[in-house]
């Protein structure tokens, strides 16, 4: 009988989660799989991915469970996302998924139905523990290019004390290596390039117009003008170039999104750069909140690469000021960032609307005139 704790193992369907529980149960681990079930159509996390998730603990011999999600999922990541597009803001649904519809679900299905104190995924990324500040602490994964600790940053430390991440320690390459060689029929599967919803929906925005109805506004520039139409902001956001309809002689991007006067403002790239956003919601991971300005690197995108800022906490709120070394390009309200040291991940939160200097409403200009 193996002396290493039961484990409760996330299935998504694809080769990652297979690796990891298949490698959990090599490793001598006891193993149960666990499919959340959040939507109806394709997708890793919906009806392909539940039926190979079910194969998958079949030839490994293991317990399956499947967990009828979706009134959550509808819940904090539909709704989280409608309402967010509507106002203006591009919402990061991966992270408030991870906390709110996975990670803390997962841990408390597995205590309170099947007794087991502990869950895994397949997401690239490590947690260690410092004994020294007696703190979880979320450091990035081994492979750099597949590092997953970005979506990760809103876990609290009594899910990080009880989480697994088999996959943390080794590249994409040796995850398929792995699948091969335990004779994993996902191992071969291609890897999920999109969202679930993109996934099941075709894009998120058609994704969106089932919720959004189509409302003309205008496309003007920083000073005004009336530079085409748009069918709904909810189609743009912040740093977009392409798709946006408009002819112009140099490259314009959006620069805001002007929610009560229906606007899409447009600018020159300089025009879409800031030097400092205010973050709110934030989670500090591996180090206790600050008290006074700290210097870190941050990312403000999943692909962007870390720049290095400063984090200037505020005693009023648990709201954060970042102030940028360089002007950043595409600084999005709604979207997660994520600060390291090194690859230590530190802590992160939501990017608030901020004050963009916008055109004055078309009536008052004319009044003027």
């Amino acid at each position: 009988m193996s002396d290493l704790p039961a484990v409760v193992v996330g299935l998504s369907g694809g080769v990652d989660s297979s690796v990891a529980i298949a490698s959990l149960k090599a490793q001598g681990y006891p193993v149960v799989g666990l499919t959340l079930w959040l939507m109806k159509g394709k997708g890793q996390c919906c009806s392909e991915g539940l039926v190979d998730a079910a194969r998958l603990c079949e030839e490994l011999g293991v317990p399956h469970h499947i967990v009828d999600s979706r009134e959550i999922f509808e819940k904090y990541i539909v709704n989280y996302l409608v309402s967010g597009y509507a106002s203006g803001v591009t919402p990061l649904p991966c992270s408030q998924c991870n906390r709110l519809v996975k990670f803390g679900p997962m841990l408390a299905y597995s205590r309170e139905q099947l007794g087991i104190d502990y869950i895994a995924t397949g997401h690239y990324a490590q947690v260690k523990y410092n004994p020294t500040s007696d703190r979880y602490e979320l450091w990035r994964a081994v492979d750099r290019h597949k590092d997953q600790s970005y979506f990760l940053y809103d876990l609290p430390q009594e899910i990080l004390a009880h989480v697994l991440f088999p996959l943390g320690q080794q590249t994409k390459a040796e995850t398929r290596a792995l699948a091969a060689q335990y004779g994993l029929h996902t191992a071969s599967k291609p890897e999920s390039q999109d969202l679930c919803l993109i996934e099941a929906h075709g894009s998120m925005r058609q994704f969106l117009d089932q919720y959004l109805p189509s409302q003309q506004g205008e496309i003007v520039d920083v000073h005004g003008r009336v530079l085409g139409y748009h069918q709904g902001i909810h189609h743009y956001t912040i740093g977009q170039r392409k798709g946006l309809g408009i002819a112009a002689p140099e490259p314009l991007y959006v620069v805001a999104l002007d929610r009560e006067h229906n606007r899409v403002i447009v600018g020159d790239r300089a025009t879409a750069a800031r030097r400092e956003c205010t973050v709110a919601r934030v989670n500090w991971v591996s180090i206790p909140p600050p008290t006074e300005p700290i210097t870190a690197t941050v990312q403000i995108r999943y692909r962007t690469p870390p720049v290095p800022v400063t984090i200037i906490p505020d005693p009023r709120s648990e709201q954060v000021q970042l102030e940028f070394a360089e002007p950043q390009f595409g600084v999005t309200p709604g979207q997660a960032a994520v600060w390291y040291a090194g690859d230590r991940l530190l802590g992160g939160g939501i990017i608030q609307p901020f004050s963009t200097p916008t055109p004055e409403p078309l009536e008052t200009i004319a009044a003027q005139v």
